[in-house]
């Protein structure tokens, strides 16, 4: 599922190519037609990301939200501009897969696991732009706009982007109200506020919790954002046992777990990838760009000695999903 960052890079790309447009709105799937209808030609107002959910602002308070889950990802076609806050990344170029929808593409990766934005974006090339965990970019030759691929739940069309969305666990038009309550169930985030009131809203969330860290860290109503990666890595990060209660952490440790998730989200945002190893240049920093084994501590490194102990790092099924950890650390 993509984790806090792919979704305010979303966010910022909607910003850049769409906010100041009236995009026709269409469901060629046709699972969401009455609510395209309802913001189809009228203007954007805003794109904004709250953890791992999106709102798109239409003129008359009118918004789109939507929760990408699991499977949903989002397609960009057309002269897309890239927000100059958003670092592509690619290596030589050739035949490829492009995106999570397997289009044809001709570019190759940086990341082997896919995880990092590759483009051969540029005007005025026409470039298919996909992003959800895994957002990559390349040029392509095709009409514009580009046929449906797949089942398409929403198109947004402009006469000079379209962006594709497929999917979704949540694609719904809300009102001004109905989105505050929604936001207001979520926990505080960092990229959206990195402030001592929200720091301590997320302390005093999390200080309440009987239960452990390691599910407090997941759970959207403490804080936005964290997921698995995030997770497993922050914990290592802080030497903590992921099974510790909330509630008996100093207030300090919880800080600094809100400051450190500050940190991390917002090299994410950049980067387009998850990495928490800090320090990395040069050749080590390149190969952290490639392998995802060389930018994480923890995460899906089970049985392999810890990079800093040696122990041999834990794979156990925690809350229904996967935990990494480090018994000789995070205790």
């Amino acid at each position: 599922m993509p984790e806090g960052h792919s979704v305010h890079r979303i966010a910022r790309q909607f910003a850049v190519n769409f906010v100041g447009q009236a995009p026709e709105v269409t469901s060629p799937q046709g699972r969401f037609t009455e609510g395209a209808a309802r913001i189809s030609g009228r203007e954007m107002t805003d794109a904004r990301a709250v953890g791992k959910q999106m709102f798109l602002e239409f003129d008359g308070s009118d918004w789109l939200r939507v929760h990408l889950g699991i499977y949903g990802a989002w397609d960009f076609a057309g002269d897309v501009r890239i927000d100059p806050s958003i670092q592509l990344h690619a290596s030589k170029f050739g035949r490829g897969r492009l995106g999570q929808t397997g289009m044809a593409g001709v570019v190759e990766a940086v990341d082997r696991e896919g995880e990092d934005s590759v483009a051969s974006i540029g005007a005025p090339r026409r470039a298919r732009l996909n992003m959800a965990e895994h957002d990559r970019a390349g040029e392509i030759a095709e009409a514009f706009p580009p046929d449906p691929v797949g089942q398409v739940r929403v198109r947004l069309l402009t006469d000079d982007v379209c962006a594709d969305l497929r999917g979704p666990t949540a694609c719904e038009v809300l009102t001004a109200g109905e989105v505050d309550a929604v936001v207001q169930k979520l926990g505080p985030d960092p990229a959206n506020a990195n402030t001592p009131e929200e720091r301590a809203r997320f302390v005093a969330r999390a200080g309440k919790k009987r239960t452990p860290i390691g599910l407090v860290l997941m759970d959207q109503s403490v804080v936005a954002g964290i997921g698995n990666v995030y997770r497993a890595e922050m914990l290592f990060r802080a030497e903590l046992d992921p099974h510790a209660p909330a509630n008996t952490l100093d207030r300090a440790v919880l800080e600094a777990l809100w400051d450190d998730w500050a940190h991390l989200l917002e090299i994410g945002i950049t980067v387009g990838q998850m990495i928490t190893i800090d320090g990395l240049e040069g050749e080590a920093y390149q190969r952290a760009l490639a392998e995802r084994d060389e930018r994480h501590w923890v995460y899906k490194l089970e049985g392999t000695p810890c990079k800093r102990c040696g122990t041999n790092i834990v794979l156990e099924e925690f809350g229904a999903r996967k935990l990494y950890w480090c018994p000789g650390c995070q205790h």
